[in-house]
């Protein structure tokens, strides 16, 4: 939980807050790439790409 508090701390005092979507799309990627990893889910992930 400390590298999530000091990522937010990051993007709070630099003002990057433009990266906040690029990091969620990111986690949700590598999200779908764990569920779809050999599940029964895998065949209606590769239809998204």
């Amino acid at each position: 939980m400390s590298f999530l508090s000091d990522l937010w701390a990051f993007l709070r005092v630099r003002r990057k807050f433009w990266l906040l979507p690029i990091i969620l799309v990111m986690l949700l990627f590598a999200g779908l790439a764990l569920v779809g990893q050999g599940s029964t889910v895998a065949p209606f992930l590769y239809t998204l790409f």
